[in-house]
């Protein structure tokens, strides 16, 4: 499975992704205040001009997808979503080292957030280098959720 940038035919896709993995962060996290599970896709094709995301594919279904931006000197990743019935199997790690290596030059730190009770999410981060530490700017994200982050020359 190839990972590509996301195309503007991707978003009808993209949404139903998000909204099938965030259903199961609300259930773990016991909050449906998540911005994942309300957005329209309108909503969702914006966010895809304004990030750079990343696709996989396997066959012709979408199956996995993560976002990245530059905030001040932090790669901000998010929206790292696999299809559950392929979790467990390496796809969020190589989503995760995809969107990393992407980081331009002015990056000097990678951050991220997840929900506090996701210890799937927490593991995965933490083996990659990420440590818990407090939100640097905690504005639209969800109450409830950990932030993460780790220097780039940690890639």
């Amino acid at each position: 499975m190839e990972i590509t940038d996301v195309r503007p035919e991707d978003g009808p896709e993209l949404l139903v992704l998000q909204r099938c993995c965030w259903v199961q962060e609300a259930i773990l996290n016991d909050t449906l205040d998540i911005p994942a599970l309300h957005e329209t896709l309108e909503d969702v094709r914006d966010w895809t001009k304004t990030w750079s995301v990343w696709v996989v594919r396997h066959e012709h279904r979408l199956v996995g997808a993560v976002r990245a931006r530059l905030d001040g000197d932090r790669w901000e990743l998010g929206r790292l979503m696999v299809a559950p019935d392929l979790a467990g199997r390496g796809l969020g790690r190589r989503l995760l080292e995809h969107a990393e290596s992407q980081a331009p030059a002015g990056a000097r730190r990678f951050a991220l957030f997840t929900g506090a009770r996701s210890t799937r999410n927490i593991t995965l981060y933490q083996r990659a280098g990420y440590r818990l530490t407090d939100p640097a700017d905690a504005g639209g994200h969800i109450r409830g959720a950990v932030y993460l982050e780790k220097d780039v020359t940690q890639r």
